[in-house]
């Protein structure tokens, strides 16, 4: 008798578990479908913040793809401008460059070496 209740409470518990997930998911696919896409795009570029590491940032505004190398820095973003901001390192001239993109098109990856 005890067993048979023990299960009994694993399986409510087990059940009200599954509840709560599928009533987050739900409230979320309603949230995301109500919010307009400028909205949510504006949602993502909050902060976005690429701290002291190595990038390599791709451009495809372009009728080709323009990339440059952040080696050691940062790169941020004003959500209200819709650009990012870095010194990129120029390897023809061994200098850093100060390179502003919009964020629609670019594409930001991390270099691990």
């Amino acid at each position: 008798m005890i067993k048979k209740f023990k299960k009994f409470k694993k399986f409510k518990k087990f059940k009200k578990f599954v509840i709560l997930i599928f009533c987050v998911s739900f409230i979320g696919y309603i949230f995301i479908k109500i919010m307009s896409e400028d909205r949510i795009n504006r949602i993502n570029r909050l902060g976005i913040s690429y701290l002291n590491g190595n990038y390599k940032v791709t451009y495809t505004g372009f009728t080709g793809d323009k990339t440059w190398t952040v080696k050691g820095g940062k790169i941020t973003s004003e959500s209200d401008k819709g650009y990012y901001f870095f010194w990129a390192d120029n390897s023809v001239s061994r200098k850093k460059t100060y390179v502003q993109i919009p964020i629609d098109k670019s594409l930001i990856e991390e270099i691990r070496e």
